[in-house]
Parts: structure tokens; C-alpha cells; sequence
């Protein structure tokens, strides 16, 4: 995975966008995307948990986002480079289910725009380095 030098543009995921508050902005590209597949991500939030106080987190954590972005969508580019990623991921002996299904989606709409992918989850990603860039933060 690299250490590029700051990128004026890039895709963050999920795991970034939950902790953007938290993050060094010199770590980030100087404008960021997200992905549609993010914001279902949030969106889903809220309904998986019971507990009030953190459904309004939840919550909170959606709004702020559709406020402030225009998510890239999961279109016929990003079908067909997930088909890549997949390869990619099943060739490394991973198997790509559930929340690891997500993720490399999101990687799909990064690779699809040519944007380098800006995560907290590296390992995540680990097996497509020859396909994506890929920037842990």
C-alpha cells in the first residue's frame, strides 16, 4: 500500500468518513469523494441499532455527509472493474462476503474514477495493490 504524497483528489471510505473529524487533513486528498455505496453504508446505520443515543449518532453521521457530497455512483464502469478487484482479491486465496463485499465496491467506484482510495482499513485492500492505490490513514 503506499505513501503517496498528498493527492488533490481521492475517494474515501466508510471507515474515513465515520472518523473525518479525527483525521489530519494533510493526510487526505485536497478534495475528497465518496461513494454512493458509503452512503448506504450510513444510511443502513441508524437500523441497526437499538439504542436511541446512538441511532441519533448514526443519524447525524448520514445527514453531515448528504449535505456536503455528490457520492461518485456505482455505475457500469464500476461494475465491470469490480469484476477486476474480485479476481484480484479471490487470486490471494480471501474470499470477498459481507462487509468485505462492500469494501471492495467502494474500491470498484475509486478504480473506476481513477481516484486513489483513502481508508483506515488497509488490510482490507490488501491483493489489489497492482490495480488501485490504495492509502491508509
Amino acid at each position: 500500500m503506499a505513501d503517496a504524497p498528498r493527492a488533490s483528489q481521492g475517494l474515501i471510505d466508510t471507515s474515513v468518513l465515520i472518523d473525518l473529524d479525527q483525521i489530519d487533513a494533510g493526510q487526505l486528498p485536497r478534495e475528497l469523494a465518496i461513494s454512493a455505496l458509503t452512503m448506504a453504508e450510513l444510511a443502513a446505520g441508524p437500523h441497526a441499532t437499538g439504542d436511541i443515543a446512538e441511532r441519533a449518532r448514526r443519524q447525524d453521521r448520514l445527514q453531515r455527509p448528504e449535505a456536503t457530497f455528490d457520492p461518485l455512483p456505482f455505475d457500469g464502469a464500476s461494475a465491470r472493474t469490480y469484476g477486476r478487484i474480485y479476481a484480484a482479491m479471490v487470486a490471494t486465496g480471501r474470499k470477498a462476503r459481507g462487509p468485505q463485499a462492500v469494501d471492495l465496491l467502494i474500491a470498484a467506484s475509486a478504480l473506476a474514477a481513477n481516484l486513489p482510495l483513502y481508508t483506515r482499513n488497509v488490510d482490507d485492500f490488501r491483493g489489489i495493490e497492482h490495480l488501485l492505490t490504495v492509502v491508509g490513514v
